[in-house]
């Protein structure tokens, strides 16, 4: 299994939309770098869903329910995944939480800040669980 950190902003499609929709297509990634994540992609994986914009905090987690297939909202070579809710953070974790923690240091979010889709190693995923006070159910 891999891990994972998605971005969106909340007044697009927040957590609780998420919840609320049980499941959702991710589309409308326009880098290839962030494209190539969601190829890579399986069905399973863990995701932190992160709030850029407003807040910059990561409020909770999902799972990849359905592997990457062409976009349909681009007629391009891009691609989309399909995403559940899982659980909702304890308490979020903010960015600059995770900029302060030397756990942290290597973490793709805090060097490619710009990238929609990046992967986490296994020790940041549980890293971040911990600073929001976050036990998988």
């Amino acid at each position: 299994m891999a891990h994972w950190l998605l971005k969106s902003e909340p007044f697009k499609y927040p957590f609780a939309q998420l919840e609320k929709d049980k499941r959702t297509q991710w589309d409308g990634v326009r880098n290839f770098e962030a494209r190539n994540n969601l190829r890579a992609m399986k069905s399973g994986d863990l995701l932190l869903f992160y709030h850029s914009g407003e807040g910059k905090e990561v409020v909770g987690i999902a799972k990849v329910v359905g592997e990457h297939r062409p976009d349909p909202t681009s007629d391009e070579d891009w691609s989309v995944v399909d995403i559940a809710p899982s659980q909702r953070f304890a308490t979020p974790v903010t960015l600059s939480d995770m900029r302060a923690n030397p756990k942290l240091e290597g973490m793709v979010l805090l060097k490619k800040s710009r990238l929609s889709v990046v992967p986490l190693t296994l020790p940041e995923f549980r890293e971040v669980l911990a600073m929001g006070k976050t036990k998988l159910a």
